[in-house]
């Protein structure tokens, strides 16, 4: 497993003042001239600076869950505060702020542009927040730096290991200083030794105050969260030992 360097520089991501907090959240779909309930009245709070993680089964609507955190998707009813920002009423163009500012996401297929290098990668995670370019450099390098990737800013995606490839999102998404790193089963494609590399990243950036939700199907990253949800048929059940 890889080491990261307690002592590199770092871009200093905050929660400051960070803390959803879901009231009556529903969410409604049509399928086939059918409805489809993928949240049916969640109530749920998470603290600044808090990891959590969440479970279940396949269609219980982790997904839609995590879309509403990230305002990629607003509830059929009910609101969803980011701070004191209702991602419920905000207008598109509002959304679309919250997530360029305010949200970091990191996915398990990486989504990182092949022909680009790992720093030109983080880069573009900074594009919507029109940087100059001195400013927008040593966020990337600071990025890189926190999570070990200093010596690969230079390395196509296809010249590094899928840890590191994970470690390459991860800087683009505190590049921009978020107040919520969303994660979506950040470990699914890694072995072990990559996953627990990747938790060693995540964890350090919680313990320096970034709420973290995380989606996983894999009990040994729940395990590591200090808050265990559980979401099964659009309900939440906190599961906290």
């Amino acid at each position: 497993m890889t080491v990261i360097d307690d002592t590199i520089a770092t871009p200093a991501p905050t929660a400051a003042g960070a803390a959803y907090r879901l009231t009556s959240v529903t969410k409604t779909y049509r399928q086939k001239g059918r409805e489809v309930k993928a949240l049916t009245g969640v109530d749920l709070q998470i603290e600044a600076g808090e990891f959590a993680t969440i479970q279940g089964p396949t269609g219980g609507g982790k997904s839609t869950l995590l879309q509403m955190l990230g305002a990629l998707d607003v509830p059929t009813s009910g609101t969803v505060l980011l701070g004191d920002t209702d991602l419920a009423a905000a207008s598109a163009t509002n959304l679309q702020k919250v997530r360029a500012h305010e949200i970091g996401f990191v996915f398990q297929a990486f989504n990182l542009i092949p022909t680009l290098t790992a720093a030109e990668n983080v880069a573009m995670g900074l594009e919507p927040l029109h940087l100059d370019r001195a400013e927008r450099d040593a966020r990337v390098a600071e990025a890189l730096a926190h999570v070990g990737l200093s010596d690969r800013g230079g390395h196509r995606p296809g010249e590094l290991s899928g840890g590191q490839r994970q470690r390459v999102a991860i800087a683009r998404a505190i590049a921009k200083r978020p107040r919520a790193l969303l994660a979506d089963v950040p470990t699914g494609d890694l072995d072990e030794s990559m996953r627990d590399e990747i938790l060693v990243v995540l964890e350090r950036l919680n313990a320096e105050g970034l709420t973290l939700v995380v989606v996983t199907h894999d009990s040994a990253v729940a395990r590591r969260a200090r808050r265990r949800l559980r979401l099964d048929k659009g309900s939440v059940t906190d599961i906290t030992a």
